[in-house]
């Protein structure tokens, strides 16, 4: 018998159906303990996390804690991950330093879900090793991450959600760190650096803002706060949001995607609009199959369901955000109530004019 409640939302997601899900994500997990996208596909380090996540609301900790091994056993010497593997073998030699941070976020998340400090220690060294790694790359003027390094060096480029992504990553190390009695203060002048970045140096990005991704990331990651974030939520909500079927991952095409729509859920919920938040999470259900299992996306147009995949990590999404609205496990706040605020609107030595964007 399951000792912890699943998640449920009335006239959404029954427990049985979020147990199914959880289920669905399971069946795909190889003997090594990677987490693909589906079976056959391959595995990259973020989505494997969120999948690790998803099983841990849901009690499957010996699957999750599979995951997590694998991702230590799997971590290079300078606290790198490639950012592909398939069957075990590593497709991807290049480095996507977002995809390497995402491990702190998973690993407190199971400290926060369980209670169980002695895993956070153990895997202690890992986390320490990857935001180590991702604190390497922060190399742009304003504090912003570059987010590639290839056989040919880093590139000199920094995405706003790969940021965004990574602000939260390290304060949930932040916050490892201060549970088990480490102090890391150049991570947390790092984190405020970088905060301050995506708050207020738009100009330090690459533009992407076709991606909605861009749009809501920095809101779910904590950059943006109060009424600044919800003026930016508002202000592109036309733009993305379609009826009764999700949003869109980019402005000009008619595809909404079923993970994007979640976590736009999630970040509803940390600003406390949880009647929208709440009718998002309700809206994605048309892409759930029979066995509990997500499909990606659907191209509105025409009805058809793009691509043709059902993926682990969009069913994984769905799971935290029905955990984040039911406020079911300890780790529901992930996103929301992370337990070392910062304060990225001043004190550092910087000539910009901080305007909310």
């Amino acid at each position: 018998m399951r000792k912890h409640r699943l998640p449920e939302i009335s006239g959404v997601l029954t427990v049985a159906q979020c147990l199914q899900t959880a289920e669905s994500i399971a069946a795909q997990q190889e003997s090594d303990g990677a987490l693909p996208w589906f079976a056959g596909g391959h595995t990259d380090p973020w989505d494997h996390i969120e999948n690790a996540m998803a099983l841990t609301v849901t009690g499957m900790l010996r699957e999750a804690r599979a995951a997590y091994a694998w991702s230590a056993r799997t971590q290079r010497p300078d606290g790198s991950w490639p950012r592909q593997f398939r069957g075990g073998v590593v497709e991807e030699h290049e480095t996507d330093t977002n995809f390497c941070g995402y491990i702190a976020t998973g690993v407190w998340h199971y400290v926060c879900c369980t209670g169980d400090r002695s895993f956070g220690a153990r895997m202690w060294p890992t986390v320490r090793a990857a935001i180590s790694y991702v604190i390497s790359m922060q190399r742009g003027h304003n504090g912003e991450i570059f987010w590639l390094r290839d056989g040919d060096g880093i590139l000199d480029e920094a995405l706003l959600t790969g940021c965004s992504s990574m602000f939260h990553s390290i304060r949930c190390a932040l916050a490892l760190a201060r549970s088990l009695g480490i102090a890391q203060p150049d991570w947390e002048a790092a984190a405020l650096r970088l905060g301050h970045a995506v708050r207020h140096h738009p100009e330090a990005f690459s533009v992407k803002d076709r991606y909605s991704m861009d749009w809501y990331y920095p809101v779910l990651c904590g950059a943006y706060e109060g009424p600044d974030a919800m003026v930016r939520i508002d202000s592109r909500w036309d733009d993305f949001v379609v009826g009764d079927l999700g949003i869109r991952c980019v402005d000009d095409n008619p595809w909404v995607t079923g993970a994007e729509t979640c976590e736009l859920v999630m970040a509803l919920d940390a600003l406390g609009d949880r009647d929208r938040a709440h009718r998002l999470l309700g809206a994605m259900q048309h892409l759930r199959e029979t066995d509990g299992s997500y499909w990606t996306g659907l191209v509105f147009a025409d009805g058809k369901r793009w691509p043709e995949e059902r993926t682990t990590w969009t069913g994984g999404a769905m799971i935290l955000a029905a955990d984040a609205l039911s406020r079911t496990t300890p780790a529901n706040g992930i996103f929301r109530d992370l337990a070392l605020p910062m304060d990225i609107t001043g004190g550092l030595a910087c000539d910009c004019v901080s305007q909310p964007a």
